[in-house]
């Protein structure tokens, strides 16, 4: 007969390798509004899957891609400015 044994312990031994370090943590923290604006346009697109897109929609969609961009520009432009030598940018 064999023994069901549980893997708790092995599921669980390497939980505390797991966690984000604080290097990704603040990588995360940096991308939040890229993130923000990507959930807002998805959300836009969401809206629109069961019907057929309004004009209200459309506009609602290219406003969340407009701030989707700017904010992936922005996000851009503080890791380049911050990588140059002598802080130019």
């Amino acid at each position: 007969m064999s023994h069901i044994v549980t893997v708790q312990d092995a599921v669980t031994a390497f939980e505390p390798f797991m966690e984000p370090t604080s290097g990704e943590l603040e990588a995360i923290e940096r991308e939040m509004a890229v993130i923000l604006a990507d959930v807002d346009l998805l959300d836009a697109y969401i809206v629109t899957l069961d019907r057929t897109p309004t004009e209200l929609d459309a506009r609602r969609i290219r406003r969340a891609r407009r701030r989707a961009l700017a904010a992936r520009v922005a996000l851009l432009n503080r890791t380049t400015g911050a990588s140059l030598p002598g802080g130019a940018a």
